[in-house]
């Protein structure tokens, strides 16, 4: 049964508010909490909604968002109220989480608000860098001790929060499996794909090093990287200087339109340096792209080398080119991975995905008296 802050309504369900960005901004959280939010509509025991994190200004605030510092200020005089507003109806808060400022500025304000509520909150923590950002962080380390539960995609996330006694479980990211359809490659082409986003935590340009020595064993390859981000003119600068061809930038491409870039590939490519369970390999193997990448976080969790793709090391070219030539020579090989690896997709199909969430959910669904309510019975 499920607990409202509304007593006089007779929605039955529980109510959950998930706290995240909206797909304005292009990321692996923004595209998780939208996949939750589709899962759960029209479901018969959670009704979900989107509070997010970037609220879209109006009036004469829009104008005050294109200036860079005063856009973070305006931003946040719109998300407090927002927030009170929205969690005063949820029976659950369900807040993304990442690290360093992004934690101060977006799960923190959410976490304080759901609190002072009375709210049961969840802090869904996706980032590759959280050991660093805990070791640094004395607040965070106190803040998602005391939330009422932790919840990471992987197993790598589980245990660096371990290592800092903080308890968390996992449910792995959800994947549309319809919409990114498995298809066999024979033949397998040199047509590469990097759908990572132009970050320097994700070393694009050790990709782009390893295609400048895959074009010389095979010179019509050609290489696609979707994405965008603060280095984008820095790589274009890079792929030139590396002498390269048939590269393409895509620039940021809609979350709905990305799987023609996996349906189109051959071979799936990305070096990160910092990662945790990414999107993105999950996405590949729906899709039936045999998988190179860096052995970096969580990766070596849902990909064992030789089995479901090949790993190399962080910011080794040479390794990442020899893997990908080694799948373009044997080919069976590569599509025996690329059959191993769909079987991993399994894990985030929404009904098993669903029933954990829902699990999660009804643990915490109870009411609670507001810390406020505390204070003035004092």
């Amino acid at each position: 049964m499920r607990v409202s802050a509304n007593p006089s309504s007779t929605d039955q369900r529980l109510h959950i508010a998930i706290v995240a960005a909206s797909l304005r901004i292009l990321g692996g959280q923004a595209v998780q909490a939208q996949r939750l939010l589709d899962g759960w509509n029209g479901d018969p025991d959670v009704l979900a909604w989107l509070v997010p994190i970037n609220p879209v200004p109006r009036g004469t605030l829009a104008h005050l968002v294109r200036v860079k510092y005063v856009r973070t200020a305006v931003t946040q005089l719109l998300y407090w109220p927002l927030l009170v507003r929205e969690l005063r109806r949820a029976d659950v808060v369900h807040v993304f989480s990442a690290s360093y400022t992004s934690f101060l500025l977006s799960p923190l304000p959410a976490i304080i608000v759901g609190k002072l509520l009375g709210k049961r909150v969840i802090v869904h923590y996706h980032s590759g860098e959280a050991f660093d950002h805990l070791k640094r962080s004395p607040l965070a380390r106190w803040t998602l001790k005391r939330v009422d539960r932790n919840i990471v995609p992987s197993a790598f996330l589980r245990d660096v929060f371990a290592g800092f006694d903080i308890p968390a479980d996992v449910v792995p990211n959800t994947i549309d499996l319809q919409r990114f359809a498995y298809r066999v490659r024979d033949p397998l082409a040199p047509r590469l794909l990097s759908t990572r986003n132009l970050e320097p935590l994700y070393n694009v340009a050790c990709t782009l090093r390893a295609f400048r020595r895959i074009q010389a064993r095979y010179p019509a390859a050609m290489l696609t990287v979707v994405g965008h981000g603060s280095e984008a003119a820095r790589l274009q600068a890079c792929a030139s200087d590396l002498g390269i061809r048939n590269v393409t930038f895509t620039g940021p491409v809609p979350p709905s339109e990305v799987h023609r870039y996996y349906g189109s590939a051959d071979i799936y490519v990305q070096t990160p340096s910092i990662d945790n369970m990414p999107n993105s390999v999950i996405e590949a193997f729906a899709s039936g792209l045999p998988v190179v990448t860096t052995r970096v976080g969580g990766v070596p969790d849902i990909l064992t080398h030789g089995v479901h793709g090949l790993l190399a090391d962080d910011n080794d070219d040479e390794a990442i080119a020899a893997h990908v030539i080694h799948l373009l020579e044997h080919p069976d090989e590569a599509r025996q991975m690329a059959a191993a690896a769909r079987d991993r997709c399994a894990d985030g199909c929404w009904p098993r995905v669903r029933e954990a969430w829902l699990a999660v959910y009804q643990s915490l669904a109870r009411p609670i008296v507001p810390a406020y309510v505390h204070e003035t019975a004092r």
